[in-house]
Formats: C-alpha cells, sequence, structure tokens
C-alpha cells in the first residue's frame, strides 16, 4: 500500500523525532534509578570525601529512597506513555486501524531494547559512575515532581493502611551490619574473601551484641590462691601456674579478696627477705593480700564492646564476672575479648590445648562438650543456634530438657549428638555427625 504524500509531511518528521527524544529520556530515568538504587553508598561515601560533587549529590538524593524512586518511576511512565501515545497516533495515521498492533509491537521492542535493558546493563555494571553522573538532572527531577511525589506517597500509604501494613520512612530494609555481614558471607562462598578475613571482622561486628557471660572462664576453672597458704607455697603456685594474674581469696573461694601479679608477688618478696643476700625465713610474716590490688568485679551481662573499652579506660586486662546476686561466676581478660576478633592467641607460656573437636574414623566428631558453639561454628562452617546456651553440652541439655546419660543419641537441628562422656551432672564429652 502506498503511503499518502501528506504522511511524509513535516509533522511526521516532527512527531518521529519526538517519540525518538521521549525514548532517551525513558532510557536515562530507567538507567537513573538502576544506577541510584544498586550503588554503594560506602562507595559513594568513598568518592564523595575525595571530593566529588556527583557521589556527594546521589548521597543526598537517594537517602529518601521512597521520594526518589516515585520521582523517577513517575517521570519514566510520562515518557513511556506518550512516546506510545504518539507512536499509536502516527502509525494510525500511515496504516488505518491496523497501525494500533503495529504501534504496540514497535514500541514495546523499542522501550524493551534502549529504555530498559541497555541503559540498565550499563547502570548496574557502573553503578557508582553512573550515580554520580545522573546525580544532578535526577536532582532537578526530584524537586519538580516532590508535590506529586508526596500526593501519591498519601495515597498509597493510606491505602496499605487499609490492609494493615504500616510504613516506617525511617527504617531500611536491611541492617548496615547485616549489609556487611551477608557481603562477607558471599564473598567468601565466591573466594574472593578469605575465611579468617570473614570471622575477624564478623567477631568484631558482634561485640556489641554478645555478653561476657558467654565467653568468661567458668568459676570451676578458675585458679585462685589461698591468702591463707604458707607464702613458700603461695610462690611455687604462681612459679608453676601459666597465668599472670591469679585472684586470691580468704576463707572460702566466693570471699575474692583481691588479684595479685607474678611479677609484683615476686618483687614484694625479694625486698621481704632482702635481696639476693637476704633470708627466706623472713617470708613467715609476709602478707599477700598487702601485694594484691582490688578486685574489679563485672556482671555477667555486659556485651564485650563494653566491657573492652571499659579495660583500655581502666588500663587493665583482669575482670571477675558476678551474676545479680554478686556471686562470683567466672573471669575475663582482655585477650578472651580480642579472641574472639582474631582467633585463639597462644604464647610460649601457655599450655598445649587442642581446638576441643577432633574428627574420628567413623564420620563423627569427638567435642569438648566446654567447648563454646560460637566457636565449633566458626571453627567447622556449621550453624548450630547460639541463643539458648553457650556451650555444645548446653544446647545438648537445652534441647534434651533433661540431663542426659552416657549413650543416649539425640537428633536436632540437622545434627546427631551422642554423649561419650559425663561428670556428675556436666557432659565432658560428645559425638557430633551432621546429616
Amino acid at each position: 500500500m502506498d503511503l499518502p504524500s501528506t504522511a511524509l509531511d513535516a509533522a511526521f518528521w516532527i512527531t518521529a523525532g519526538a517519540i525518538f527524544l521521549l525514548l532517551v529520556f525513558s532510557g536515562f530515568f530507567s538507567g537513573s534509578e538502576t544506577a541510584l538504587t544498586a550503588a554503594s553508598r560506602g562507595k559513594l561515601r568513598s568518592q564523595a570525601d575525595k571530593g566529588s560533587r556527583g557521589a556527594a549529590r546521589a548521597l543526598r538524593i537517594t537517602e529518601d529512597s521512597e521520594r526518589l524512586i516515585g520521582s523517577v518511576l513517575l517521570g519514566n511512565n510520562l515518557v513511556n506513555i506518550l512516546a506510545t501515545s504518539l507512536a499509536t497516533a502516527l502509525f494510525t495515521k500511515l496504516f488505518g486501524e491496523g497501525g494500533v498492533a503495529l504501534a504496540t509491537l514497535v514500541m514495546t521492542l523499542l522501550v524493551l531494547i534502549f529504555a530498559e535493558v541497555l541503559p540498565k546493563t550499563y547502570a548496574i555494571t557502573n553503578a557508582e559512575k553512573a550515580a554520580a553522573a545522573v546525580s544532578g538532572p535526577i536532582s532537578v527531577v526530584v524537586t519538580l515532581f516532590a508535590p506529586v511525589v508526596s500526593a501519591v506517597r498519601l495515597l498509597v500509604r493510606g491505602v496499605l493502611r487499609l490492609f494493615g501494613v504500616q510504613i516506617d520512612p525511617d527504617s531500611h530494609i536491611m541492617a548496615v551490619r547485616e549489609e556487611i555481614a551477608g557481603a562477607l558471607q558471599l564473598g567468601h562462598s565466591e573466594g574472593v574473601v578469605e575465611k579468617e578475613d570473614r570471622d575477624r571482622i564478623l567477631g568484631a561486628l558482634d561485640l556489641g551484641e554478645r555478653f561476657v557471660e558467654e565467653i568468661m572462664l567458668h568459676r570451676s576453672g578458675i585458679e585462685m590462691i589461698d591468702a591463707a597458704e604458707p607464702p613458700e607455697a603461695i610462690l611455687d603456685q604462681i612459679l608453676k601456674s601459666p597465668h599472670t594474674r591469679l585472684p586470691v581469696f580468704r576463707d572460702e573461694p566466693e570471699n575474692i579478696v583481691g588479684v595479685v601479679h607474678a611479677k609484683d608477688l615476686a618483687r614484694a618478696m625479694y625486698e621481704v627477705i632482702g635481696g639476693a643476700e637476704g633470708s627466706a625465713d623472713r617470708l613467715k610474716g609476709f602478707d599477700i593480700t598487702q601485694v594484691a590490688t582490688p578486685p574489679y568485679f563485672v556482671p555477667e551481662t555486659t556485651t564485650l564492646d563494653d566491657q573492652m573499652r571499659e579495660f583500655l579506660r581502666l588500663r587493665t586486662h583482669f575482670a571477675l564476672v558476678v551474676d545479680e546476686y554478686g556471686s562470683l561466676q567466672g573471669l575475663i581478660t582482655l585477650e578472651d575479648i580480642l579472641e574472639e576478633i582474631v582467633g585463639e592467641i597462644t604464647d610460649e607460656f601457655d599450655t598445649e590445648t587442642d581446638e576441643g573437636w577432633m574428627p574420628s574414623d567413623d564420620g563423627h566428631f569427638i567435642v569438648d562438650g566446654a567447648t563454646t558453639i560460637r566457636d565449633l561454628n566458626r571453627g567447622m562452617e556449621w550453624s548450630l543456634p547460639d541463643d539458648e546456651a553457650n556451650t555444645v553440652a548446653g544446647l545438648v541439655i537445652h534441647e534434651a530438657q533433661m540431663i542426659p546419660t552416657v549413650g543416649q543419641v539425640f537428633v536436632f537441628h540437622g545434627f546427631r549428638f551422642e554423649v561419650t562422656e559425663r561428670e556428675g551432672n556436666r557432659i565432658t564429652g560428645l559425638k557430633i555427625k551432621p546429616l
């Protein structure tokens, strides 16, 4: 069919040019939306600190994501609908009633390729660069469309409220900590982040959510000095102990009267005996409490982050942990907290200890009951819950709702637990196998 001579007049080219320009605007809005939502705020902040004005603008306009998305979608829909309307009118003029279907097909292909896929592909692969580049025009669009977007926002929230959905404008979809943790886990699964690096960063992030009771040395494992012991026995205990600081008690272990440092004790005893030429008989009247420093007590509900700050502020790194009734529960040191970040710290004076678990020939893992769930999860890449218990033995007792006997087997959380050792009411050995 021959096209009318008037069909290709100036109006045709003006309309075609308008459609082309609207498709360009549509691609701009689509790419801007993708770039501004996909851009990392951390990277934008870094670029802004280096003097990038575009990155600084991008940070400002993405603070209110609801207004940003509303403005971009409004602009995108306006240009898409207008372009489609002009194309329909143009094709109807050229091809009659069949032009409607043809315009739908052509505009769908053009919008899909040049206004959606192409700009969004570029934007998502160069998110920060594109976000900084489009931040200027988009900020103008956001300002122009602000009244309309505000009205639409009120309407949308009203409709959602009818269905019981409440919108908090200050809430974020994902907390910063969870975002960092998710990125680290993803990076580790893809081989980009080493396990040790992931564990260190996650350990530092967790300090504010964990408590001293979770990592303290239980009172049953604390080595103490009896103030009533003769000085010779105390000196012998200090020399044989792998620890440099020991609590001093009087009459009963619950009555802690001080903490003595091995170097302070040795120095004080050396002065009492009169130096290298002195006599050890002078130690008979030696009182260790005169050398001990006052004990530093902390509640078991103190977070590790707060406790580390207190250690640094007080210039000490040894504290005794008590419960709400003031009863001794354990002790914690600055080294214990640092080990939650960097892993086990050992030196030439530490005793030889294993990790608390070892594989067996039958596919199980032989685990010490006192091993913390967190350490086991980090070492074995497991995901046992540690909300209700700190140790593996505590987890078994919590889940079983009883103190199991040797030989009992339990299955929960996707693992098989077999009790292999028990001392009194404590589970000291387990065989664990992931199912």
